[in-house]
């Protein structure tokens, strides 16, 4: 059993790191994440329809889903926008790291979660690494990252609010409808709507795929933690920042990536030592 969840865990970690790969070295990032969204959304739907039928997704939940997916739209634009800027091996670590650090203090602001020794400690360890990646990088491309990983943490704790009203795999569901149609109303207004309706008959396929991605990198995490602690799950699940700056090293040609994954690993280990500590 822990064997399979090992497997699942680290599957979702590199699929993870997989389509954010995909969608930085996309021309339009922001249209390439609206397709992801969307194209996830409309999958996710139908389960979300039923799940409302049956009472297992309530009003209450849609109310806390539809803030997440507000949030959603702010986090894709901003997310694009840092792509766009900086490297992968940069926003990718930071973002994920940051956001982890934002959940947990938001978790104690407005959900009453309270951070043993344990978990502080490995707070100040993650914002080590995070000091160590971001000493020898222009923080002209931190400061982004560092803002998605603010939104990250904010649409973390919404979930976590909103997940704890309903089935989780329903609740799931719903944010991505929700997103989807957030991104959708950001784009209208930011004039994108001719863009994106050209984009669905030549980038459908993509879009198509990212989102199945994305679908499937919950599913693995949630029947990984169904065989093994969450603690466990969560530690190789967050194993992905790792991949990533190596994928940046390796595959996009990036600087410094010796550096780049010595700090990622401090933050993996930081991140470990905040979910035991819980």
């Amino acid at each position: 059993m822990v064997l399979i969840a090992t497997v699942l865990a680290l599957g979702a970690a590199v699929l993870h790191a997989g389509w954010n790969l995909r969608i930085k070295q996309s021309g339009d990032r922001w249209l390439a994440l609206w397709g992801l969204f969307s194209a996830g959304g409309l999958i996710g739907l139908p389960y979300a329809v039923v799940a409302t039928v049956t009472g297992d997704l309530g009003w209450s939940a849609w109310g806390w889903a539809t803030a997440s997916g507000a949030v959603h739209a702010f986090y894709i634009g901003r997310l694009a926008k840092t792509y766009d800027v900086a490297d992968f091996s940069v926003t990718y670590p930071i973002a994920r790291g940051g956001g982890a650090l934002f959940a947990a203090i938001g978790g104690v602001l407005f959900l009453s979660d309270h951070l043993s020794p344990v978990s502080i400690i490995g707070i100040l360890i993650v914002v080590g690494g995070l000091v160590l990646l971001a000493g020898h990088v222009d923080w002209a491309h931190v400061w982004p990252a560092l803002i998605v990983g603010l939104l990250i943490g904010a649409y973390t704790v919404i979930d976590s609010k909103g997940s704890r009203s309903t089935v989780g795999s329903a609740y799931a569901m719903a944010i991505f409808v929700t997103g989807g149609i957030g991104t959708t109303i950001q784009g209208v207004f930011r004039k994108r709507w001719t863009d994106m309706r050209a984009s669905i008959a030549p980038m459908w396929k993509q879009y198509a795929l990212t989102g199945l991605a994305s679908l499937v990198t919950y599913w693995m995490v949630l029947l990984a933690v169904r065989r093994a602690p969450v603690g466990y799950v969560t530690a190789l699940r967050e194993s992905s920042v790792v991949f990533a700056t190596f994928i940046g090293w390796k595959v996009l040609k990036e600087s410094s990536g010796v550096r780049r994954l010595v700090s990622s690993a401090v933050m993996v280990v930081g991140l470990v030592t905040l979910v035991v500590g819980r």
